[in-house]
């Protein structure tokens, strides 16, 4: 090889990355803010990436993102968020609990974020209303508050003896789980049923928890709709289903993986759903004028191996309108 043809080779190792780096500059790239960790969320975050190439966006092709996961940690939110804003993202995805959005809302009043919370986004402060949201905000209600009711009707339905219900809500999540207690509290009245209103924000926390449920002898348990329990979703099973306490959960995940029941939102398609409307800001959209989506596929699965361990039959009316069945 000639000393010309070197040079010329050494000159085309050097400009690959340099080009690669001014490809990569020009993308936009979107803040994905998360309150949990990626290990229980694989699923829901190839949804959103198929929500991202719905709008025609492939996350190394023509996008980038930048992941933030606080790990079950709500007081890490804040600094995530800010560490995105000055990163200067186009976008923030704040998914999978109103702590995000909060954080989000406030590390920046510019910069759109599309939000995933379980409750009303007007009653949070996020937007002036959801057919026109205002400001930078926008996303989609998962309905976990609207249907918080429901899981303690349908807890009823399966356990009409129980007369006192245990519910279990994240201290380190206020907003949120003010608004879940209340609407709780409220169904609890008009089913005649007392509520043992538990913390938990660690695993340790969640043990005691279950520990206190036993000693008191309450007839059932309602887990509330928080990041942190997806995190510990093992845990709280497994504990479940030790102690023989049957549970209802907010997601299919929770008896896909040996839960009791389980009624709330599709969390797949809502992930997707974000990703559509991130990458509508990308081209052009502006949060102001892009509607609230509010959860359409709502799901209740059982599981008749965890009812047979358990001594539970699961009554007809409950086996007839369940999405799922897992034998």
């Amino acid at each position: 090889m000639t000393r010309r043809e070197f040079v010329t080779l050494l000159g085309g190792v050097v400009a690959w990355p340099l080009a690669a780096r001014a490809q990569q500059a020009t993308m936009p790239v979107i803040g994905f803010l998360n309150p949990g960790s990626l290990d229980m969320r694989r699923d829901w975050v190839t949804a959103f990436h198929q929500g991202l190439a719905e709008a025609g966006y492939i996350e190394g092709k023509n996008l980038g993102i930048e992941y933030r996961w606080a790990e079950s940690r709500n007081d890490r939110l804040p600094a995530l968020a800010a560490d995105l804003v000055q990163r200067r993202v186009a976008v923030i995805a704040a998914v999978d609990g109103t702590a995000a959005a909060v954080a989000a809302k406030a590390a920046t009043p510019t910069i759109p974020i599309v939000f995933l919370v379980g409750a009303d986004p007007v009653e949070l402060g996020f937007v002036e209303s959801l057919g026109r949201p205002g400001g930078n905000m926008t996303g989609v209600n998962s309905l976990a508050v609207g249907t918080v009711a429901k899981r303690l009707q349908l807890m009823h339905e399966l356990m009409p003896t129980a007369v006192e219900i245990a519910f279990l809500r994240n201290p380190t999540n206020p907003n949120f789980s003010a608004l879940e207690t209340r609407e709780l509290q409220g169904a609890a009245v008009v089913l005649g049923l007392r509520l043992l209103i538990l913390n938990a924000s660690s695993a340790s926390e969640i043990e005691e928890a279950f520990v206190n449920i036993v000693a008191q002898r309450v007839g059932a348990f309602l887990l509330g709709t928080d990041p942190v329990f997806i995190g510990g979703r093992d845990l709280l099973v497994t504990l479940a289903n030790r102690y023989k306490i049957p549970v209802i959960y907010p997601f299919r995940e929770d008896v896909v993986a040996g839960g009791l029941m389980s009624y709330g939102s599709n969390n797949r398609d809502a992930f997707r759903r974000v990703g559509d409307y991130a990458g509508r800001i990308l081209s052009g959209k502006q949060p102001a004028d892009l509607p609230v989506e509010q959860a359409t596929k709502i799901e209740m699965a059982l599981n008749l191996k965890t009812a047979k361990a358990l001594g539970i039959t699961f009554p007809i009316s409950l086996l007839g309108r369940a999405d799922e069945v897992i034998e």
